[in-house]
């Protein structure tokens, strides 16, 4: 499902328009039908409710003076404000604005704060209001009457509508740009904006519907939209039930490098992960001295006790060994635990040059890139990098905030410059490619915010990577499920308590979610 800004969706709407010949009247009735369709469910006894529309002289107005004829059809006892006068209107709106007049629906114009000071008392008469003032067109912050309005329809108390986007937000970015509708819910037209998916703005969105209005599919096909949600049906090819005639060697042996002194636990969680995802073998290479505690983690496991330093970690003498290792493996993930310390991070700069595998770094092998940058340039394809917002800003000398504020960008020229596949954590978690694709994450949640999650990622997603010939789809689908066996977790024990433990163990009920439907 595409994510969409303002000029994009305008694009669409004119291609569908003047195009195709799907004339605007069509998909403005088309919108408010399902506007009125979502309300009804919402609302089963909605006759017993009060109604208030707040219009707009836009588009987005024109959408509501259809749900109010619908509704007025029904029986409803519903009411349209507008916020400009009736001669002021144009094109479909005006169209729905005249069709709404001469059906009898009340509409009472509103131009001045005076006038809408003395109106404003049907808020609270109202049990839903319907927020129609502005659409997706909006860069600047509402200001004159619209400003008190948006103010006032927060006040109240009744159950808030937005048609397409909240008033006062922009579709173009999540930043608040000013005083904006904090709805309940939100009905999203064609597709979801920016502002309907990322944080500060999806606070005010509410539950989000996307609702079709009749456009053609393939008008969203155009390779210039490069920002997408990941959805569950496109991933059910890459989870196929396994064919009979199968061996171990099917599903790829992996070869995890990770762990130090005090930190074993991020080897024994990113290995066990990538068991659990599906990998037919996976070796765990760890400083000698902490084998012991890796190897007894989990039968299934093999384990190659490496030269280390005094310190517990790592040694530029384990390069050889290593290389040895790498003959016959599928892929190579290397970064959990592994300390950033001089003669490790000397190892990685020795040894990531000779990986010709798909590879997976992440943790303080990305801490390690941030101190020697160049060291990128010697990655060889197909290579994801799985940062933290911390982490990624280290890599681009730039603070975490900074990273959150432009991440949509970031992460799509990182991973064109770099030629590799990025997964940047967090909350709505994104996935970049070479080609400077982005996909958002859509599951996971805040519980999911606790040591060791990110080990168990990377663990999946490298085992996902020796199972299927789709790099970007394994990577995408490995980032779902992580999310996924999150919220199954967080439904049984609740967000607070979930660790990155409990994220392994309910992998196995996510991947059975997984499984395709039976046609």
């Amino acid at each position: 499902m595409k994510i969409l800004n303002s000029r994009q969706i305008k694009e669409i709407d004119r291609k569908a328009i003047q195009d195709i010949g799907i004339i605007g009247p069509i998909l403005m009735e088309n919108a408010g039908l399902q506007i009125t369709r979502v309300i009804q469910e919402k609302f089963p006894e909605i006759l017993k409710d009060r109604i208030l529309i707040i219009a707009g002289k836009g588009n987005n107005g024109g959408d509501g003076f259809v749900v109010a004829r619908h509704l007025f059809n029904q029986g409803c006892q519903v009411e349209v404000i507008l916020l400009a006068q009736q001669k002021e209107l144009r094109g479909d709106t005006a169209l729905n604005a005249g069709i709404a007049t001469r059906m009898g629906v009340p509409i009472q114009e509103i131009t001045t704060k005076n006038l809408w000071t003395a109106a404003k008392k049907k808020l609270k008469e109202a049990t839903i209001i319907v927020d129609a003032i502005f659409g997706t067109g909006l860069t600047q912050p509402a200001g004159g009457i619209f400003t008190g309005v948006i103010k006032d329809i927060n006040r109240a108390q009744a159950f808030k509508v937005a048609v397409d986007i909240p008033s006062g937000l922009s579709s173009d970015t999540f930043q608040i740009i000013g005083p904006c509708v904090k709805a309940d819910l939100t009905v999203c037209l064609a597709a979801p904006k920016i502002a309907h998916v990322f944080p500060p703005a999806e606070e005010y969105i509410g539950d989000l519907i996307v609702a079709g209005i009749g456009v053609p599919p393939f008008l969203f096909e155009d390779p210039d939209l490069r920002l997408e949600m990941v959805e569950k049906k496109l991933l059910w090819p890459h989870f196929q039930k396994r064919k009979r005639d199968t061996h171990k060697g099917s599903f790829g042996h992996l070869l995890i490098i990770s762990g130090s002194m005090g930190k074993t636990g991020a080897a024994v969680m990113a290995a066990k992960a990538a068991l659990k995802m599906g990998a037919g073998l996976v070796t765990v290479g760890t400083p000698k001295s902490c084998l012991p505690m890796v190897a007894r983690s989990m039968d299934e496991l093999m384990t190659e006790p490496l030269p280390e330093t005094p310190e517990g970690t790592l040694s530029l003498d384990a390069r050889d060994r290593i290389l040895e290792l790498l003959k016959g493996k599928d892929a190579f993930l290397v970064g959990p635990g592994i300390s950033t310390h001089e003669s490790t991070a000397s190892l990685l700069t020795s040894l990531l040059p000779q990986v010709q595998m798909p590879l997976v770094l992440d943790a303080d092998a990305l801490n390690i890139l941030a101190l020697q940058p160049e060291l990128m340039k010697s990655l060889r394809a197909p290579a994801v990098l799985t940062p933290h917002p911390g982490e990624f800003g280290r890599l681009l000398n730039l603070s975490p905030k900074e990273i959150l504020a432009q991440r949509l960008d970031l992460v799509s020229q990182f991973s064109q410059e770099k030629n590799i596949y990025l997964v940047l954590k967090g909350y709505r978690t994104l996935i970049s490619d070479p080609e400077g694709y982005v996909f958002v994450n859509p599951t996971g949640n805040p519980g999911m915010a606790s040591g060791g999650t990110g080990d168990v990622l990377s663990g999946m997603i490298a085992s996902q990577i020796m199972q299927q010939k789709d790099f970007l789809k394994a990577v995408m689908g490995a980032v779902y499920v992580h999310g996924l066996s999150g919220d199954i977790a967080s439904a049984k024990i609740g967000e607070k308590a979930l660790t990155a433990g409990n994220i392994i163990s309910h992998l196995p009920a996510a991947l059975k979610e997984m499984n395709p439907p039976v046609s």
